[in-house]
């Protein structure tokens, strides 16, 4: 029978026939002791009486012996003096023997009857069919259930420690994330966003999403490139990602996104961050790519929250999704910016507007679109491009408040015009996300902002900053500050590499594009500033001259993903350039642009270009810029560009 098993009712009656052999054998024992003394006493007497005279035996005694007996006085003799002792030894050992047995027999006694209690009680619970198990060991066992099952149900915690940590979920932090697993397979990384979604690449946000046929795109966030190419907005399916509270215990690494959680506290000293929800998580490297938060308009800020609530600061997935349901529900949208976001929402909301009834009005204080990058004149060519898409714009209005009165948006300019609308879509900027400078002890630059980094990217010792808050180092054209995708994935990449050991210096001029629809698209890379002097080389546009069809040409979707991929015709082309002749040639002028080239000049120097309606060329633009040679006739740097091609 195991241990601890009840035991039935014949148990009770086997306890009690051996509880009576006990107690028999115990009243044995004792009848040998009284015996054994009543034998010793028998004896001593037995003795006495055939002892002979003491006086008869000493007289015929003639030996020592005798002599020695006789001087003894009433000595008893050998037999006698032995059996005495004899019988004290056994009849104390048996006394002893007794006591002993009379406790034991006591003893075995009580345990006895507490025996046969319980056996009772165990019998009894048993017939009514209620558990064997005593009242603690029930409460054990209640206790041990309790935790297994909350074991159970439990969540796994975060992880307290990683070797990686990327503060921020966008191109960056992603970029960063693969070229570490790049170098290091086995490399645990972990994400941190304030965001609901994983890394996805913002540009079509306001770009292809658009333009899709699918009514379901809001949900699916798929679209079509303009190379007819479907994909997702995201870089990876969530299968791709580890979950963060098996981040550490997976065998060979991976990357995990924690996501709805902000970073509130850098600690460089002891390598650590604390979250919004007050965890705490140590690293060994990294990464701030906090990205910005789009700038408000103080007229709006000073505004009622009636008019707060029906304003977007566009820039996340969330915003899109809110946005493009609004479009498809209310009559009219205002679009206050006239750069690279508000012109592209611009169009993209004309062009649906066409099709809706919808009302798009764009506002800026320029006097042109994206007046603040292309030369006035090309500027205001766009103007017209985007009116012809069905926009009201705006040119030279600044916004002088806004309130809400009769279920409209009443928009007041300061040179008195006014502008009713639905809703406001406020596209003037972006602000570094720099909050972590003050507890981290991290150095932000007051002419850029953002933080300030060396030429690896370096804010301080395991600290690393890519993307739009990194106020970097360019040793071709000073000090800069970069709000575009493919610097975003450019500089997370090198950052990803430099928190694995390489140290490597950030030498990349990355690019930037911008489309106003399937039309018109242009290329960008380096300081391209309408401030800066300009000279525009510009040719009879084709039917394949279009982003669209360069896309389809080439098989491209987002452009920097391929774009540093240099092909050897085009870097044997910018090595045999010619020589460059006399006076800079001014910018042809005329009503259409459909294809050319800007350089942006500083001392003479190329320090800007931008390819507009030419594609697929960028690395002869990067190869002119990293020379840094000075250019006396750009006509000829432009044939490099092949753009008088049919």
């Amino acid at each position: 029978m195991a241990a601890g098993a009840p035991r039935t009712g014949s148990s009770v009656e086997e306890g009690r026939a051996g509880g009576s052999a006990t107690w028999l054998a115990g009243e044995m024992a004792l009848c040998r002791v009284v015996l054994g003394l009543r034998t010793a006493r028998g004896g001593l007497q037995n003795q006495r009486r055939l002892r002979p005279p003491s006086s008869s035996l000493l007289q015929h005694s003639s030996s020592p012996s005798k002599q020695l007996l006789r001087h003894s006085g009433n000595a008893a003799n050998p037999a006698q003096s032995g059996g005495l002792y004899y019988g004290l030894l056994v009849g104390g050992v048996s006394v002893v023997g007794g006591v002993y047995v009379y406790r034991t027999l006591h003893r075995d006694k009580s345990r006895f009857n507490e025996r046969i209690s319980t056996l009772e009680s165990i019998k009894q619970t048993s017939e009514r069919g209620e558990s064997t198990v005593s009242s603690t060991e029930l409460a054990k066992a209640d206790v041990d259930k309790q935790e297994a099952s909350e074991a159970k149900v439990a969540p796994l915690a975060l992880p307290s420690h990683v070797p990686f940590l990327l503060i921020g979920g966008g191109t960056a932090s992603f970029a960063a994330a693969r070229s570490i697993r790049a170098r290091d397979p086995g490399a645990k990384v972990l994400i941190v966003t304030d965001e609901a979604d994983q890394p996805y690449m913002r540009p079509p946000l306001s770009k292809e999403l658009w333009f899709s046929d699918d009514t379901n795109v809001p949900e699916t966030l798929r679209f079509k490139q303009w190379n007819g190419k479907e994909r997702s907005i995201f870089f990876q399916p969530p299968s791709f990602y580890v979950s963060p509270e098996e981040l550490m215990s997976t065998e060979h690494g991976g990357v995990s996104v924690l996501t709805g959680k902000k970073v509130v506290h850098l600690d460089v000293r002891e390598n650590k961050v604390k979250l919004d929800d007050g965890t705490f998580i140590s690293y060994d490297k990294c990464l701030l790519a906090t990205g910005g938060t789009p700038r408000n308009l103080p007229a709006i800020e000073r505004a009622s929250e009636e008019v707060k609530r029906r304003t977007t600061l566009f820039r996340k997935v969330s915003d899109f999704r809110d946005l493009e349901k609004l479009s498809s529900t209310i009559g009219s949208i205002t679009v206050i910016g006239g750069g690279f976001l508000g012109s592209e929402l611009a169009c993209a909301l004309g062009h649906r507007g066409q099709k809706s009834g919808l009302e798009v009005n764009q506002v800026f204080p320029e006097s042109g679109n994206m007046g603040k990058v292309l030369p006035e004149y090309l500027s205001h060519w766009t103007t017209e491009k985007v009116k012809r898409e069905g926009v009201n714009v705006l040119t030279d209005a600044v916004v002088k408040s806004v309130c809400y009165r009769d279920g409209k948006l009443h928009i007041h300019l300061k040179d008195g015009r006014q502008l009713q609308t639905d809703h406001i879509v406020a596209a003037v900027g972006l602000e570094p996300n720099t909050e972590l400078a003050k507890s981290g002890g991290l150095e932000l630059d007051g002419d850029f902002g953002g933080y300030r980094v060396n030429a690896e990217l370096q804010a301080r010792n395991n600290v690393w900053v890519a993307g739009d808050a990194a106020c970097f180092y360019d040793i071709k054209l000073g000090r800069r500050r970069v709000e575009h995708h493919d610097h975003a994935v450019v500089s997370g990449r090198l950052a990803g590499e430099n928190m694995t050991g390489v140290a490597k210096p950030y030498w990349h001029q990355s690019m930037f594009w911008s489309d106003l629809g399937p039309e018109v698209g242009y290329e960008a890379i380096g300081i391209v500033d309408s401030a800066l002097p300009t000279v525009g080389v510009f040719a009879k546009a084709t039917e394949k001259d279009t982003p669209k069809r360069a896309s389809e040409e080439s098989g491209t979707g987002i452009r920097s993903e391929h774009d540093g991929e240099i092909l050897q015709s085009e870097s044997q082309a910018v090595e045999s350039a010619p020589a460059v002749p006399a006076v800079p040639a001014p910018a042809q002028q005329g009503e259409s642009y459909g294809k050319g080239v800007v350089f942006y000049l500083r001392d003479n120097v190329v320090v800007g270009i931008v390819l507009w309606n030419v594609f697929n060329r960028m690395p002869i633009a990067r190869k002119i810029i990293k020379d840094g040679e000075e250019h006396v006739d750009l006509n000829e740097v432009a044939k490099l560009f092949n753009i008088h091609e049919e």
